[in-house]
Order: C-alpha cells, then structure tokens, then sequence
C-alpha cells in the first residue's frame, strides 16, 4: 500500500512529479494475474484471485486519486495507458478461451495456463522495473523525495511472500517474476538509504523559499529606485 503518498497528494492538491507508470504497471498484473487464478484457466488458485483482487481496488483508488488531482496534460498519457491495459486484458481472455475451446481436460487448463502464465511473466516482471525511470530521477537528484518509501519496501515484502509461496507450489510462472521483484526491491531500498539524507525536506524548503523573499522584494526594490 501507499497510503501516505496519495495523502500528500490530496493535502498538496497535485500529482507534482509523482509518476502513475507503477500503479499502471500494478493495475495491469492484478488483472493479468485475476485472469490466470480463474477457474476456466488455473483452478484451485483461490489465493492468487483474492489477493489481485484485492489489489486490483487499491489500484483503481490510487489511480481514481492520481486523475482528480493531476492536471490536463499528466492525465493524458496514463488515461491512454490505461485504456490500452483493459483492452488488452479483455482480449487476452477472450482469445484464450476461444483459441482451446476444442481441448479436453488438463490439456485445456494446462495450455490456457501456459499463455496466460507466460504474460504474467512479462508484465509482472515490468510492475516490479517500472519504478526505473523513478530511480534514475533519484540519482541524478539525490533526492528519494518522488519515490516513496512504503512503495519499494511493499514491493520487496511482496516479492519474497509471493517467492515463497511460488516455490512451496513450484508454479515457475509466479516463481520469475517475484523473484525479479525481489532484486528490484533491494536495489530501490539500497538507494533510498544513500540519498535519504541528500533528500530536502519540505520544511527546509519553505524556509529557504521564505528567507529569499526579502531578498527578493530588496531586489525588486532596488530596480525601481
């Protein structure tokens, strides 16, 4: 969860730079990965539906969120992005049970699980990458002020949970892409711990911006004189 960055969000009355392409990412594997734990597709999976389910609606708030208060042009892309996510889904799920409506029995679920294994690989290892752009912002800025620490410690947890739990089951396509999540994880909390303390503070910020005015104002001052 990331409840204190959509806080902040709500508080400061904008998106700032906080950027929608992770909850897009993770909005995207909750669907992918609600469509694998069906019934039609790979049964007795109760735990992967409840869980993406879950978190299908804590993305669709996060996102509800990120649209109210970001502006015209920060809506515009992740608006498309998303879009292109449910049609893609609802493609995915219709060709899968088109295309092995002929086959009986395991084979059916085994196939149907293979496809849709296959692009939860693809798309749960981009969840777990998509924070990159946000660290490549947090070296060059030295700042981890625009990538939340709630967010890359869930998904490490995660990562390790799901591992686990892949590996209890040996399912290798819930195994790749968590295990991906893991290094992600490390990585993005090996860099909050270096720049955290390279990061301003707001309250720095506005005294900064506070004790500038005058200056400014003398500045102003001066020119008319």
């Amino acid at each position: 969860m990331d409840r204190p960055t959509f806080v902040n969000i709500v508080k400061k009355g904008a998106v700032e730079q906080y950027s929608a392409i992770p909850y897009l990412a993770t909005l995207q594997n909750c669907m992918l990965w609600l469509l694998y734990g069906m019934p039609f597709v790979h049964p007795h999976s109760v735990l992967v539906l409840t869980i993406n389910g879950a978190g299908l609606v804590f993305e669709a708030v996060y996102l509800t969120i990120y649209f109210v208060y970001a502006n015209g042009k920060q809506r515009k892309k992740p608006a498309l992005i998303l879009l292109v996510e449910i049609v893609f889904v609802a493609a995915v799920a219709v060709l899968v049970l088109t295309l092995t409506q002929n086959y009986e029995g395991d084979h059916k679920y085994n196939i149907r699980s293979l496809i849709v294994g296959i692009l939860c690989v693809i798309f749960g290892t981009c969840m777990y990458a998509s924070p990159l752009s946000v660290m490549k912002m947090v070296i060059q800025t030295k700042s981890v002020k625009y990538m939340p620490l709630p967010l890359s410690l869930a998904g490490f947890l995660n990562g390790i949970c799901w591992t686990a739990y892949a590996l209890i089951k040996f399912d290798i396509f819930i195994v790749i892409p968590n295990a991906m999540g893991t290094l992600f994880g490390v990585v993005q909390l090996i860099l909050y711990g270096c720049y955290y303390r390279t990061t301003p503070k707001d309250d720095d910020d506005k005294e900064v911006e506070m004790s500038s005015a005058p200056a400014a104002a003398n500045r102003l001052g001066g020119s008319n004189a």
